[in-house]
């Protein structure tokens, strides 16, 4: 993608549908005068009266428990410099959704217009009231410095300058493992540091309190090393200025035994790596370009231990693994500052977290077989459910212990539950998916690569590294639409119907294959030459003769028309007698899986055992394990109708033959999806007290409405109809689909192709 697509995207995300990143909702009913009357006047007196009487009830009443403040003023946006304060807001607007969807804090991004210390001081404190805590953001040094300092002193909420901290925070617990693995006594590492500024700054105080020496650090910023003699240096820098004569950065990483790099790429050559003492700790956390590249530094030494600021290498030393839970974790204690104690926690948890046995959701999210605490993973995972479960519980006891909470927390597992309950639909199974698939990227073929958006689809599939697209279509109209949307990349390109005219060799090899699948079919040596013209049949053939890996249709064609060509190419899996399909819908309570959404129409009560079997199972690919539900119109009996009968007996198939699979009915949604009233009112079922994660519905018509009603009247995020059963990676979207839902789709494609990889290697292996 060239410079101005990039461009182009980036601007367009911003400004379209709406401009901007985030929105304020309602929280609370607003549909009648009565409710209107309760939000404004005269209602909202009561609340203002019980407020004034006690300032703490403003905690009680209103959204400020919640509610962070993302301020700047613009001075050091990025890699963009002093910009102002308007030019900042898409990058504090960014760091709202951050806090959003890793810890459920909502945020006002607040743009300063004030260069002057005391200016800026004074506004954030009188804006203090509105909020629960503050995150300084892209402020530059040295006034970030004294700016976050006086908020501290002078504030009783949370305050913290991330841009220094939070760095800071991350690579102090990664130090924690790397030391533990390398065999080094943190008391006696020696480290060198590349850059001297705010964040920079921050890793060493913070390693001084793990019991580094500052005697130890040697640091250099732009005009070389910090020595006593020099006399440009800010008091905070002194600290760290060594006395002698200065040295160079090769002369002084000599025996050392960590390199921290917050500076620019490429400073760190090979050969000075070679220099540094056993099993060296090398923090190039300059990015997009590291001080040194992270395969260049493992081809350089073996025993090295590598961190980096980029998602694409091993232990990603990555800000949002902190911030968002130690905001969460000060504002459920309602602490008055983020102390040291407070940092030292979230460390501690993040280094301990990584040494912990990690969960199949986040080895199958990153395409590993097992990740277990090493050189490659010392740090946890951004996408790990277990963080919001972990990080916000050590910075609130740290908080209580050290006396600066002024709520505190009495039930722990409550606690824990709660913070889990936060996780709903914000989008973390997608990116799951999507990382996954980027792990080992597959063949995709776009079967109607000839309409804009399924060709936008494929663009991002080839952008983000979710696969290779190949392109079927209307040759010339594929060409004219990639350059009306600057899609650059070569891709390859096949015309069906051009190829039948051409008589091309891989045309006449699927047709051939084809009548021979199906001679026996009703299908004529000449039908399938004729079929083959068609997008659907040729598309299939060429992942059923493993020309491509898998494949997606169905945007310009009703489910029917795209399906039956599939059927008709692609065998089932070996040992499967019923395929079906299931969506994925990211709910607010969590991913939910509705089957069977688009294939049978009116499944028997042995059809829909086997479809509760394969949803099982596709729940599992995912790293979730299945809470099924049979919903029904009645609970356990309470119906003899023939469509509540069938569900019964599916159920009691599945007991007999699957005891060990959760699974109970017939039951009705609500009692499916409400855990406390199923616990009171049918404790004997396998459901009770579980949160369900499957419904299996007792027909297509049922399942088909209600994925549609949750995507469109609540904004669910659908994946699928994700196809199960079939033999090899085919999958078709519903009519219509947007280009989101197609390149989650293709994610889906690229997984399913994986494991079905894996499959075969096991089954080839075993004979």
């Amino acid at each position: 993608m060239n410079q101005y697509s990039k461009r182009r995207e980036a601007l367009l995300y911003h400004a379209k549908p709406q401009p901007g990143k985030i929105q304020i909702v309602p929280t609370k009913p607003y549909a009648t005068q009565r409710d209107l009357s309760l939000a404004y006047s005269p209602g909202v007196a009561e609340p203002c009266l019980e407020i004034a009487k006690d300032i703490n009830n403003v905690y009680k009443y209103t959204a400020k428990g919640n509610l962070v403040a993302v301020i700047s003023n613009g001075t050091a946006v990025l890699g963009l410099g002093d910009i102002g304060p308007e030019a900042s807001k898409p990058v504090m607007e960014g760091k709202g959704l951050l806090f959003k969807i890793f810890a459920d804090i909502d945020v006002f991004d607040i743009e300063v217009d004030a260069k002057d210390i005391d200016k800026f001081v004074e506004t954030v404190k009188n804006i203090a009231p509105t909020f629960g805590g503050i995150n300084l953001e892209d402020i530059k040094a040295p006034e970030s410095f004294e700016i976050e300092r006086r908020l501290v002193e002078e504030l009783n909420i949370p305050v913290m300058h991330d841009d220094q901290h939070g760095t800071a925070i991350i690579s102090s617990a990664a130090l924690i493992n790397a030391a533990e693995l390398a065999g080094k006594n943190i008391g006696d590492i020696k480290i060198v540091v590349s850059g001297a500024g705010s964040a920079a700054l921050a890793c060493a105080n913070l390693y001084l309190l793990l019991g580094v020496k500052a005697e130890n650090i040697t640091m250099f910023d732009v005009n070389g090393m910090l020595v006593q003699s020099r006399t440009d240096l800010l008091p905070i820098q002194m600290k760290y200025a060594q006395p002698g004569e200065q040295k160079t950065l090769a002369e002084a990483v000599v025996g050392a035994d960590m390199f921290l790099g917050l500076s620019v790429g490429k400073v760190l050559s090979p050969e000075m790596l070679l220099t540094m003492a056993k099993d060296p700790i090398v923090f190039a956390m300059a990015n997009p370009t590291p001080e040194i590249d992270y395969d260049l530094a493992i081809s350089t030494r073996e025993d090295v231990i590598m961190a980096t600021g980029r998602s694409d290498n091993p232990n990603q030393v990555n800000n949002v693994l902190g911030f968002p839970y130690i905001f969460r974790g000060a504002l459920d204690v309602r602490a008055t500052k983020i102390n040291e104690e407070m940092k030292m926690a979230a460390v501690v948890a993040l280094a301990e977290l990584a040494k912990a046995p990690v969960p199949e959701q986040v080895n199958i999210a990153y395409g590993e077989t097992k990740l277990i605490f090493g050189r490659d993973y010392i740090i946890p995972k951004p996408f790990d459910p277990r963080l919001i479960a972990v990080v916000p519980p050590a910075v609130a006891k740290a908080a209580m212990d050290s006396g600066v909470a002024l709520k505190p927390i009495e039930n722990w597992d409550k606690y824990t539950d709660e913070l889990l309950e936060r996780l709903g639909n914000d989008n973390k199974m997608a990116r799951l998916l999507i990382n996954r698939a980027k792990s080992a990227p597959k063949r995709i073929v776009f079967a109607e690569a000839d309409q804009l958006d399924v060709l936008k689809a494929a663009q991002i599939v080839k952008e983000e590294g979710i696969g290779e697209p190949i392109l079927l279509g209307n040759r010339e109209t594929i060409q004219e639409l990639k350059e009306e949307i600057g899609f650059d990349f070569e891709c390859k390109i096949v015309d069906p119907r051009a190829e039948s005219t051409a008589h091309e060799p891989s045309y006449r090899k699927y047709a051939q294959a084809f009548w021979e699948t199906r001679r026996r079919r009703g299908i004529s040596e000449l039908d399938a030459t004729k079929m083959m013209t068609q997008r659907n049949y040729y598309a299939a053939m060429m992942v059923r003769q493993g020309d491509a890996d898998a494949m997606i249709t169905g945007y310009s064609r009703n489910y029917p028309a795209s399906v039956k060509p599939v059927l008709q190419v692609i065998d089932r899996a070996p040992g499967i007698s019923r395929i079906a399909t299931t969506n994925l819908m990211l709910t607010k309570r969590g991913p939910m899986f509705l089957s069977d959404t688009a294939i049978n129409p009116d499944p028997t009560a042995e059809d829909l055992a086997k479809i509760a079997l394969l949803t099982a199972s596709t729940a599992r690919l995912f790293g979730i394990e299945p809470v099924i539900a049979m919903v029904s119109y009645s609970n356990f009996g309470s119906s003899q109708e023939p469509g509540s009968v069938k569900v019964r007996e599916a159920v009691a198939y599945l007991h007999k033959n699957h005891p060990d699979l959760i699974v109970d009915g017939e039951v009705q949604a609500d009692f499916a999806l409400n855990q406390q009233m199923h616990q009171d009112k049918f404790p004997f079922s396998k459901l009770a007290g579980r949160k369900v994660n499957v419904l299996i519905f007792p027909n297509l018509e049922s399942a088909n409405i209600t994925y549609k009603l949750l995507k469109e009247l609540d904004e669910v995020i659908s994946i699928g109809p994700i196809m199960m059963g079939m033999d090899k990676p085919v999958h078709i979207v519903q009519f219509g689909a947007s280009v989101n839902e197609m390149v989650n789709m293709a994610a889906v494609a690229v997984v399913d192709a994986q494991e079905k990889e894996k499959r075969t290697k096991k089954i080839s292996s075993a004979n």
